[in-house]
């Protein structure tokens, strides 16, 4: 076996990325052929967005969206808004969307679509505009039998329903299935907006269980409180577990005894950021990473937990809210410290399984009770959750690899089957 790694990095996602893949394809004997394959996009679009201001003048856009494969089905994926967005980490962020889909045994290739922009910037009437042209740019490979779209960072239902309706208007009647992550009220299913924070914690209780920590007794620290690390604190905190510490982009609290998690979403909803919150301590938030906790869901954006600060890291139990937060290179010290860390690809497969059940409910234009929608979630989430362990058990692996391993060999065998063409 000579597959190649990529060259080491702690910042750019898609090394990290191919750099699991990698080493997955050595565990399971593939060719180089194979690795290529698997590491590098069935199709990239790059599209420019001229945008009209509100105040007239002319400005110029750039978005993405990569198709990392299709072998198991049509691509699916969200739109982040972000003035991080690149071409790499938005091929990053596919890919592992089709790792979590294989391991799911959702029936979906991943995708990932983005836009360099900074949405708190921006006017609602320009954002609108914005998504109504990278849609109408996309418009060609996207679909409910070819790629679906969903919400991502900087991205909510109301941009699913301007995508929905730019898509429908382009083709004469309404496509609910072109989208998930949508409102209600034109096809969006109950349960989607908190199904990723749901499903973190289902995993993060499994975890806490099976490392020999009750629920009632743990302490957790969740950095960033947004789709996923605002509803997943609430969730936790549901549970039991007393959540400690939360943060966001400008800062983060602390109370020892736990925060009142009710008072600080009426606090965020009235100032737009955790800072200043009068019901804890402020805390820098690389510092809130390092706290001596329980569980750490790290759940803002990649590459958050890096060779410089894993030994530093005091969590017995990490559950990835987010995509890609931790490196190559940190998983590793986290594993020789004796640190569970419940891979994203697993962790937050929640989001995709509802919208695999939204994209399902409009097919078949029936919609399932709010009962129906979790506990199939709940079903999901810990059947995906004993089989990685299992696996990881049985082999001496560590839960990602465990995980990649899982996920990899089914997109793989999804290759070998379909063959070649021509």
């Amino acid at each position: 076996m000579t597959t190649a790694l990529p060259a080491p990095t702690t910042a750019n996602p898609l090394h990290g990325a191919r750099e699991q893949l990698a080493e997955a394809c050595a565990i399971l004997g593939y060719d180089q052929g194979m690795y290529q394959m698997l590491a590098n996009a069935r199709r990239e679009v790059t599209v420019s967005i001229p945008l009209r201001r509100d105040n007239g003048t002319v400005e110029l856009l750039t978005g993405h969206r990569v198709q990392h494969n299709f072998s198991r089905g049509p691509a699916k994926g969200g739109l982040r808004f972000s003035p991080a967005v690149d071409l790499d980490e938005v091929r990053a962020l596919a890919m592992w969307m089709t790792w979590k889909c294989a391991l799911l045994d959702v029936p979906y290739g991943g995708a990932k679509g983005g836009v360099q922009i900074d949405p708190r910037q921006y006017s609602t009437a320009e954002l609108e505009r914005v998504t109504r042209r990278y849609t109408s740019e996309i418009s060609p490979i996207i679909g409910p039998e070819r790629d679906i779209p969903a919400p991502d960072i900087g991205t909510d239902e109301q941009t699913m329903a301007w995508m929905m309706d730019t898509f429908s208007v382009a083709h004469g009647h309404t496509v609910t299935g072109i989208v998930t992550g949508k409102p209600i009220s034109i096809g969006g299913s109950l349960g989607r907006p908190s199904a990723t924070s749901r499903g973190v914690v289902h995993v993060a209780l499994q975890a806490l269980a099976h490392s020999g920590i009750p629920a009632t007794r743990a302490r957790a620290a969740v950095q960033g409180y947004g789709k996923v690390g605002r509803d997943a604190a609430t969730f936790l905190d549901d549970a039991g577990v007393r959540v400690i510490a939360v943060s966001d982009q400008y800062g983060a609290v602390y109370a020892s005894d736990g925060l009142d998690l009710k008072a600080l979403r009426k606090h965020v909803d009235v100032t737009g950021q955790v800072p200043g919150f009068p019901g804890g301590e402020p805390l820098g938030g690389d510092d809130l990473l390092e706290l001596d906790v329980d569980l750490l869901v790290p759940a803002a954006v990649e590459s958050v937990i890096r060779a410089d600060n894993a030994p530093r890291i005091r969590a017995r139990v990490i559950v990835e809210g987010a995509n890609g937060p931790t490196t190559p290179p940190a998983d590793r010290i986290l594993a020789d410290n004796g640190v569970l860390v419940v891979p994203d690809i697993l962790a937050n497969a929640g989001g995709v399984i509802v919208s695999y059940f939204e994209w399902v409910q409009a097919n078949q234009a029936y919609w399932w009770s709010a009962d129906d929608v979790e506990n199939r979630l709940a079903d999901r989430m810990r059947t995906a959750w004993r089989r990685v362990l299992g696996h990881a058990t049985a082999n001496h692996l560590t839960l990602r690899t465990a995980a990649t391993c899982l996920a990899v060999q089914c997109v793989a065998e999804a290759h070998k089957i379909r063959g070649l063409y021509p």
